[in-house]
């Protein structure tokens, strides 16, 4: 674990190359959510610095807005914009992503938010709580927004995951963890496997669109505290930074040598290969790692759509559950 955590990060930094970030992103907007504290927040920092335009989705409004302040404070840069949203509830996402196509455009998407409830908890709409933030709500964002991606040049998802994805195989005949005993810790894991796979088809099937997901290492940041305060006990003085946990999005984000990877790729924090020196404070070019436990070849995956589980959701054919419906 010592590889993930800040020991491995300061050993590396050693090789980072900085030019990789030397960029202005003047003119290209980007959407993060769950960026009002953490790896969203750090994030949102260093894109707001070299000039992008950022998009901060976010549930609390106070946090929101104070997390905007520090942004500007410290960027210098005013384009920065605050949406309130519970990625939780499918019609509300759906309803902010149709919205905010007719006002914006966006060139980079970055699925940060996460959820990690260590009860067996629905939302009104009857979803289990941690599927429904991690799993649906991611979906119907990014598959409502590819339209606008694909309008603007070089165009990139980014899907936070975590490397707690590889204990856990793809399971889709239990998305809602209805069976046996709930684990808050699996479900969470069970949701990062299966952001791993839709990364992967939506690669296959927006081949203009890269897509890239990614495990940031362990950080100190208020998700971990208040999630895994175990974990955060034994580990608070060897974890990683905010901007350190953020390095991968923010390459993945902005740089010209991310996109020359293969879409689709996972990239797992501590394997990385650096090209060149310069002690950067943020990584450049780390190699992508496809998980020993990537999805079977595509018959079963798809599964995963086809299955009476996320497409019929997705797809609002059970209106009950997902409080959508066509307009």
């Amino acid at each position: 674990i010592v590889c993930v955590c800040r020991g491995g990060y300061e050993a590396a930094a050693k090789h980072f190359a900085q030019a990789d970030l030397d960029v202005n992103l003047a003119g290209r907007s980007f959407m993060i959510t769950g960026a009002n504290s953490g790896i969203g927040k750090a994030a949102a920092t260093e894109i707001a610095k070299r000039g992008g335009t950022v998009h901060l989705v976010c549930r609390n409004k106070d946090r929101a807005e104070e997390a905007k302040g520090d942004i500007v404070k410290q960027s210098n840069n005013e384009n920065i914009h605050v949406h309130i949203l519970d990625l939780s509830s499918p019609r509300k996402v759906w309803e902010f992503a149709e919205q905010f196509k007719k006002d914006n455009n966006l060139h980079v998407l970055v699925n940060n938010a996460g959820c990690m409830v260590n009860q067996r908890e629905l939302t009104e709409d009857g979803l289990e709580k941690n599927f429904a933030t991690n799993t649906l709500g991611t979906y119907i964002l990014t598959q409502a927004l590819i339209p606008t991606l694909k309008a603007s040049s070089d165009p990139r998802v980014i899907t936070v995951s975590s490397g707690g994805m590889l204990v856990q195989k793809l399971n889709v005949d239990d998305l809602q963890f209805e069976k046996g005993q709930f684990d808050g810790t699996m479900a969470y894991a069970q949701n990062k496997r299966q952001q791993v796979i839709l990364t992967e088809l939506w690669s296959e099937q927006h081949t203009d669109i890269h897509f890239s997901s990614m495990h940031p290492g362990w950080a100190d940041t208020p998700a971990v505290r208040s999630s895994m305060p175990d974990f955060y006990e034994k580990m608070k003085n060897k974890l990683r930074t905010e901007a350190q946990g953020a390095d991968t999005v923010v390459w993945l984000a902005v740089s010209a040598a991310a996109v020359q990877q293969p879409s689709g790729q996972f990239f797992q924090g501590e394997e990385l290969g650096w090209r060149g020196g310069g002690g950067g404070d943020f990584c450049s070019a780390p190699r992508p790692v496809l998980s020993p436990l990537r999805c079977p070849p595509p018959p079963f995956s798809l599964r995963f759509f086809n299955r009476v589980t996320l497409s019929a959701l997705v797809r609002r054919d059970d209106i009950q559950k997902t409080g959508l419906f066509p307009r």
